[in-house]
């Protein structure tokens, strides 16, 4: 099995997850609010939806996508809870639809996507599993919104490797969208799986170091906890500094989560 066959079918697993939590809550706790400020479980599967469209416009139609790009830079601090919004306005059974519709024409795409293409993104432009990884990274962290809601406990599973893989290969991408200059030195990352295995990245010799539990680094990249809350350890001021400032998708630098206990 390819690299990127296995990110896609870890994609469809890591939405027929979601889905089945959503499907099996009545409608009215579509409602309620979950972590994200204003935003309710509806919010959180339109955003899905709507993303998972615009992938699939980039995937299947890039030079039509350039028509997404300029609706984010006309309201870039409103265009994603737009989106949103429109779609959460939707009957809950209906959105579920759309979201299953726009998911499965993804995964076609994906999957017959030419080799060696890359497809233009509101970042950089990202290769057919980077854009697999990158779906799955934001279905993951919804997904997280969702079963906090729900008060239904995250099962981690080792798909959390290409989540952790991204978030490794985004650093310069943190620095950049926060006016940083990137270390020029390179790091090493050495998490734990929720297998227990140990994934490594960057040299081993490297003297900037971020070590801990897989998941930790996850919660921090895609902003869902607070390091103050995670066990991940820094060696170096780089390494120290990368992890205030961390981010994997794609966009201006987000607020993330306060620290547990945190007063507003």
């Amino acid at each position: 099995m390819s690299d990127v066959s296995s990110v896609i079918d870890d994609l469809g697993r890591e939405g027929e997850e979601l889905d089945r939590l959503v499907a099996e809550s009545g409608e009215e706790r579509w409602a309620l609010a979950t972590p994200a400020p204003g935003w309710t479980v509806a919010h959180q599967i339109a955003h899905l939806a709507w993303t998972d469209r615009a992938a699939l416009v980039a995937v299947t139609r890039p030079e039509a996508f350039a028509a997404e790009v300029e609706k984010a830079l006309r309201s870039p601090g409103t265009w994603v809870d737009e989106a949103a919004r429109e779609g959460a306005a939707l009957p809950p059974a209906r959105l579920l639809a759309e979201w299953r519709e726009s998911r499965a024409a993804l995964d076609r795409a994906l999957r017959e996507a030419p080799p060696g293409v890359r497809h233009p993104w509101f970042g950089p432009p990202m290769s057919t599993a980077s854009m697999a990884t990158a779906r799955l990274m934001e279905t993951w962290a919804h997904g997280l919104d969702v079963a906090e809601t729900l008060g239904v406990p995250p099962t981690p599973s080792d798909r959390l490797r290409h989540i952790a893989r991204l978030g490794f290969r985004t650093r310069d991408f943190a620095y950049a969208v926060h006016e940083l200059p990137a270390p020029a030195e390179p790091f090493r990352v050495e998490l734990v799986g929720p297998s227990g295995e140990v994934w490594t990245y960057g040299p081993d010799d490297a003297a900037q170091r971020v070590t801990g539990p897989a998941l930790d680094f996850c919660l921090l990249v895609t902003q869902r906890a607070h390091r103050d809350d995670l066990g991940l350890r820094a060696e170096g001021p780089d390494a120290d500094r990368w992890l205030d400032i961390a981010q994997a998708f794609a966009g201006p630098p987000g607020a993330g989560r306060p620290p547990k206990g945190a007063t507003a």
